[in-house]
């Protein structure tokens, strides 16, 4: 395999000729879990762990070896297992708010040229979590591509009313509908992926992806948990990992997520709901928090019904999260400058 087929480009070539010692050889990230790694290069994939160094000088987590890093390592004499001594910078990402109270983030995986956002057609349906997904890949420059999974547990009409309910908030991201069932829709999905580019699969369990990345690799990659009497699946990937696929390009699964909070992404948000933004231009004061003020064209907007309320006020819970764990990481820092 060459590192072409890894997604490496001449910007990455650059970094590393900057950053890696004479020493050290350029792997990508394909797997993390509690700490280990495993790299791949041109000769296949091995154990690798950061070196102590290396994690004593990285400031938060978001600094260390995530799924689609370029790293730095050094192979051992067998060349069995490696060491890293460096990530690259990243030219794009996937994070999300940790779970819970903290204000911290995880990162989901790195150097994404495509993000697949599934959701399944039954229960799982949900537009404003689908607005919180947007918002992270507009936040980490990745472009995003929705798949309304499990089309063979809705009807026609009923699956022309969901993207309906997507389009009305202004949602203009490119929908392709999937029934893992029949396959219909699997060949729109493989014609969207190309030659050494990397795509990661978002979404919450059991909504399907492991059973799509089977479907594209052709043969049983992922575990995948029994359907139950609802039409659901079960929650089976335990962790993030990359792999490549044999008619070029390569798929990160995700473990589902209970949660999809956003961090600091003021400038994601703004970008998701542009609908609001362009009707904010117009309000009568610059500062307007389009709540009460008079003279507020978004607010307008809504009364004349040219704004949908649901993404109006899911547009202010995503601002105000942003702007509390805004604080909470600015309060953080200083408290760290501090000690």
């Amino acid at each position: 395999m060459e590192l072409i087929e890894l997604g490496i480009s001449q910007w990455f070539t650059d970094q590393a000729s900057e950053l890696c010692e004479p020493e050290q050889r350029i792997a990508r990230v394909t797997a993390v879990d509690r700490g280990q790694c495993i790299i791949r290069n041109e000769d296949g994939e091995v154990p690798a762990k950061a070196t102590n160094k290396f994690m004593n000088s990285t400031e938060t987590a978001q600094d260390r070896p995530c799924v689609g890093d370029w790293v730095c390592v050094i192979y051992d004499d067998s060349n069995n297992a490696a060491t890293i001594h460096t990530v690259l910078p990243r030219r794009s990402f996937l994070r999300r708010k940790s779970a819970g109270k903290s204000s911290s983030f995880q990162m989901i995986a790195a150097n994404i040229d495509m993000i697949f956002i599934v959701q399944s057609c039954h229960k799982d349906f949900n537009v404003s979590r689908l607005e919180r997904y947007l918002v992270m890949a507009n936040e980490g420059h990745v472009e995003p591509l929705l798949i309304l999974s499990k089309t063979d547990l809705v009807s026609a009409e009923q699956l022309e009313q969901l993207i309906a309910e997507i389009r009305v908030v202004g949602i203009t991201t490119r929908i392709i509908t999937l029934s893992n069932l029949t396959g219909e829709g699997l060949d729109q999905i493989k014609a969207s992926i190309a030659f050494g580019k990397t795509y990661c699969l978002v979404g919450s369990s059991g909504v399907g992806k492991s059973t799509l990345i089977n479907q594209l690799t052709g043969q049983n990659t992922l575990e995948t948990g029994t359907v139950s009497t609802s039409g659901e699946g079960r929650h089976t990937t335990v962790r993030r990992q990359l792999i490549v696929l044999e008619q070029g390009g390569m798929i990160i699964d995700t473990p589902g997520m209970r949660e999809v909070g956003v961090l600091v992404a003021s400038e994601g948000t703004d970008d998701n709901f542009d609908d609001i933004h362009s009707f904010s231009t117009l309000c009568r004061f610059t500062n307007c928090s389009h709540t009460n003020e008079p003279g507020c064209a978004v607010l307008k907007a809504i009364q004349q019904g040219t704004l949908h309320q649901k993404h109006y006020k899911n547009y202010l819970k995503l601002k105000m999260e942003s702007a509390f764990n805004n604080t909470s990481c600015t309060d953080k820092r200083k408290k760290g400058k501090k000690s």
